[in-house]
């Protein structure tokens, strides 16, 4: 499904001259060389243009950046092999660059072997084309010799940008002829077989496109994973014996052709070259797309799920944020979220939307899920989990980055979360299923270690428990819920009143009952509240306002009819964690003084 997805994909942004076209690559080019017409260097020009870049707070800065250029296809052998129409310095000058001087010496002579390839290769390949620039340059290969040009003042001018820089070659006095897109030289590269030179063809059905033609050995890696090599991984590759059968071996043994190949890894690797296509969970890459050549719905959905904030050509921030709570009001009164969707410029709702998890595993991509939907579906869904994440009106929305900082300890240096468990949380966001159990377990525990809970991990437990409920047990409201009969939620309730009687009664202290108690009251409540309401007696003779206090403790112990449960379940524990902060956030002492206020009156 996914290599079909991404090579459908390939084609609708090939349409809309977005991808590369097949036997280019994109290389970024530093300096402009100009030949004269008999393959003399005449000068070499900077190929570079001015952006403007962040520079700090509130700075802007101009930058030279070099253009991308569309070159016949880079080689990624490993050891020396020269490209048709090379840019690499090393390939088309023969010299090394040090101490402020060129020399074709090295240890390995790979400088001098370097440029001898090039020579021999590119010599070969425009033998039978006739056009000016394409002459100048065979002049330049047939005449250039790296010990005569170490002077070169051309080459010495640039100093250390000489061995870090690319170069593309151009006629004396007209810039515009440049010999990477002269037309007779591009049309044979287009008619010349890219088949590995002495390799016989591997001819089958391709598994994607169906056809019999070539098979792809070796596929191309992959970049742009966070984690990964630096070089890239493949997502298809086999290089052990055992992965070998009826003589086919490395990605022969996917069956996928040269052409399925191209294209499902140029799609891949366009995506993850955009912070419009791909979020990072941790040490898990998120790319999603919709199928079609827009990219407003991305974004829309970066916003939603990742708090990416940018705005599209078709659809302005300002709209963004006005979608955002126009289909969060949507979910809200379980109303069709298309015609939010339909009434924006380019966003189709039955569009095919993917989303897919990938993770770096040594020098091969993991794909970790792959979810597929339709898009006003995956949105709907997702203001769905928005809703059911809030503990308060006008709630702000809830990020993955903060849900993932709220699974790990503030204090722990390693803010990794489980891989399986962030994947199963998005099953769950996109297709508005039940909850990972890890997920709540990890909070519950988490809640228990910091005493902490917060407005997100509630939002996080109240989710967790409803999904994973329904239709079953009594479901966690928004806000606190005094009719609630759940003991387990009841005892949270207690807890925190009794909570704000200490506090009420004793003022600041250096260990309170949550400090001492918490942890064990929400798993064994019947061998510690007995312990705290004796406890209370003594606050309720030094607090403020003993009244308020005790009509809320006696309502509450009159709904646990007197006994406290032995033992709590995970997901009792949970309730008890959110009655607990729901009972806090009401807060006890406020309603205490607003009672005083009443009777001084």
């Amino acid at each position: 499904m996914l290599i079909q997805a991404l090579c459908e994909y390939f084609d609708m942004l090939a349409a809309a001259g977005k991808v590369t076209p097949e036997g280019y690559s994109k290389v970024k080019i530093h300096y402009l060389v100009h030949l004269t017409q008999d393959g003399k260097i005449d000068t070499i020009s900077s190929y570079q243009k001015i952006e403007k870049v962040p520079a700090g707070k509130d700075k802007i800065k101009e930058k030279a950046v070099p253009r991308e250029e569309l070159m016949p296809e880079r080689t990624e052998k490993p050891g020396i092999e020269a490209n048709v129409v090379e840019h690499r310095p090393l390939y088309l000058f023969g010299l090394n660059y040090a101490d402020d001087a060129l020399s074709p010496a090295d240890k390995t002579d790979k400088a001098k072997k370097s440029h001898m390839e090039l020579v021999k290769s590119n010599l070969e390949f425009i033998k039978d084309i006739d056009s000016p620039v394409v002459n100048a340059y065979r002049c330049f290969l047939e005449n250039w010799v790296p010990e005569q040009e170490i002077h070169n003042e051309s080459l010495l001018r640039l100093g250390k940008d000489y061995s870090k820089s690319n170069y593309i070659f151009c006629l004396k006095g007209r810039p515009d002829l440049l010999l990477h897109q002269d037309t007779a030289l591009k049309e044979k590269w287009e008619r010349t077989d890219k088949s590995e030179e002495g390799e016989k063809p591997w001819i089958a059905q391709c598994s994607i496109t169906g056809e019999t033609t070539e098979i792809e050995r070796v596929h191309k890696k992959i970049k742009g994973i966070a984690g990964g090599a630096a070089t890239g991984s493949v997502l298809i590759g086999f290089n052990n014996a055992s992965e070998s059968s009826y003589g086919t071996e490395q990605a022969y043994n996917s069956n996928i052709s040269k052409t399925a190949m191209k294209k499902y890894t140029e799609a891949l690797n366009y995506l993850l070259s955009s912070q419009r296509h791909k979020a990072l969970i941790d040490d898990m890459t998120v790319v999603f797309w919709a199928m079609n050549a827009s990219e407003n719905s991305e974004d829309i959905l970066n916003a939603m799920l990742f708090g990416e904030k940018q705005g599209t050509d078709g659809v302005s921030a300002e709209q963004t944020n006005l979608l955002l709570r126009q289909v969060l009001e949507d979910a809200g009164n379980a109303a069709v979220t298309d015609k939010t969707l339909l009434s924006f410029v380019n966003i189709d709702p039955n569009v095919d939307f993917y989303m897919v998890g990938l993770k770096p595993n040594s020098s091969r991509v993991a794909v970790k899920f792959i979810y597929r939907k339709k898009y006003g579906e995956i949105l709907g869904n997702i203001a769905k989990f928005q809703r059911d994440m809030q503990v308060a009106e006008h709630g702000e929305r809830v990020y993955m980055y903060k849900i993932k900082k709220e699974l790990v300890s503030p204090k722990s240096s390693d803010k990794k979360v489980d891989s399986a468990m962030m994947a199963k949380l998005f099953e769950s966001i996109l297709y508005n299923t039940d909850c990972p159990y890890t997920l709540l377990d990890t909070i519950v525990r988490r809640i228990r270690t910091d005493l902490y809970i917060g407005e997100v991990r509630a939002g996080i437990l109240k989710t967790c428990i409803n999904r994973n409920n329904k239709n079953k047990e009594e479901q966690i409201t928004m806000a606190l819920n005094e009719e609630s009969t759940n003991q387990a939620y009841l005892c949270g309730r207690l807890f925190a009143v009794l909570e704000a009687l200490q506090k009420d009664a004793l003022g600041k202290l250096n260990r309170t009952i949550k400090d001492a108690y918490f942890s064990s009251a929400s798993m064994t409540p019947a061998m510690v509240f007995p312990k705290l309401i004796r406890l209370s007696q003594n606050h309720l003779k030094k607090a403020k306002h003993p009244d308020t206090y005790n009509k809320q403790i006696g309502e509450i112990m009159d709904k646990l009819q007197e006994k406290f449960p032995k033992r709590l379940s995970l997901q009792e524990q949970g309730r008890f964690e959110i009655g607990y902060y729901q009972q806090w956030q009401s807060e006890p002492e406020k309603n205490a003084d607003k009672q005083n206020a009443e009777e001084e009156k």
